[in-house]
């Protein structure tokens, strides 16, 4: 056991100093996503979802470092993070709307103006919707039409298309529990 401790010490000592930077940078990334979250009024549950984002990335990032310490060079790991993402191009390419709605998801976090509880129009030529934005999910938002009915909209789509605020917090002028 000493032995293995003895020649595996620098590779530890890189585990040790990566794990703490890679808690470090996570910790980082989820108190800004928290921090603007918290500035625009963002939903906790929306926050939540961009926290799972980041454990992702953090993992992703945690593989590779991992594999460089323990002795994998570079041409190595150059080869499995091209074919890992080719192999995920061609998988996300063949259902490309899941990752345009999971990027739209991620942009609207950051910058919709819009808020759970809004009255909205959508101007669609083909369906004009107007609704209370009753949530907003990472594919979609469940809108809350005057009859209603529950329409889920695209995220993509609520960002191709023009957009009316006709009031703020309907939910609440209604008298409604707030989201």
């Amino acid at each position: 056991m000493i032995e293995y401790f003895q020649t595996n010490s620098t590779r530890l000592i890189y585990t040790i100093a990566i794990s703490v930077l890679l808690i470090v940078f996570q910790l980082i990334l989820r108190a800004a996503a928290h921090k603007v979250g918290k500035r625009t009024g963002i939903n906790i549950t929306r926050t939540r979802l961009m926290f799972k984002y980041i454990n992702i990335l953090i993992i992703i990032i945690a593989f590779f470092l991992y594999s460089w310490a323990w002795g994998m060079g570079l041409g190595e790991l150059s080869i499995i993070f091209s074919s890992t993402f080719a192999v995920i191009g061609v998988a996300l390419f063949a259902i490309w709307s899941i990752l345009s709605n999971v990027t739209s998801g991620i942009i609207m976090f950051f910058s919709f103006p819009y808020r759970i509880g809004d009255k909205i129009k959508i101007h669609d030529k083909d369906m004009p919707i107007e609704a209370v934005i009753e949530d907003i999910r990472a594919f979609h938002l469940h809108l809350r039409e005057d009859g209603g009915e529950l329409t889920t909209y695209p995220n993509n789509l609520i960002l191709q298309k023009a957009v009316t605020l006709l009031k703020k917090d309907a939910y609440l002028d209604e008298g409604k529990d707030s989201l």
